[in-house]
């Protein structure tokens, strides 16, 4: 199963923002829009949704931004795959309409899959995949609006 890149750029975001939770000021759009190169308007959309989800605090205005709203070790992977995702069905049968389908068990077998899939992201919190902060920090670009190393 591949994710969307929605979700890949919400996890990626979730997990900037996990590398300095005791960070002072608030994170911004064009911080996490020059770190991944991604397009402001995508990165607003996904931290407003990651916000009504609860996984954000966000706060409007000039001097707005946002941040975590939760630890890291209380975000669940598979979780929030789960409500970031559109569809898990990893396929439709009636677009375009398959013949085989009132006999079929493909589906069924897919849909165990995912399952499985996510329940092994359940395993996993956001502090379990940045629990190599350092490593991680070390591979971001070098600039004023992104993090160092502490």
């Amino acid at each position: 199963m591949q994710l969307t890149r929605y979700t890949d750029f919400g996890i990626r975001t979730l997990m900037y923002l996990a590398l300095n939770p005791e960070r002072d000021t608030l994170f911004r759009i064009a911080e996490i829009t020059e770190v991944f190169d991604l397009s402001p308007n995508h990165v607003s959309k996904i931290v407003h949704h990651l916000g009504k989800l609860g996984y954000l605090h966000t706060v409007r205005g000039k001097a707005g931004g946002f941040r975590l709203a939760k630890r890291a070790e209380d975000i669940n992977m598979g979780q929030l795959v789960r409500e970031l995702e559109h569809s898990l069905e990893p396929i439709d049968c009636s677009n375009p309409y398959c013949r085989m389908l009132p006999a079929c068990r493909l589906k069924g077998v897919l849909a165990n899959a995912v399952e499985a899939y996510l329940n092994v992201l359940a395993q996993y919190t956001l502090a379990d995949v940045v629990v190599n902060r350092t490593e991680l920090l070390a591979t971001l670009p070098k600039s004023d609006n992104v993090l160092s190393i502490i």
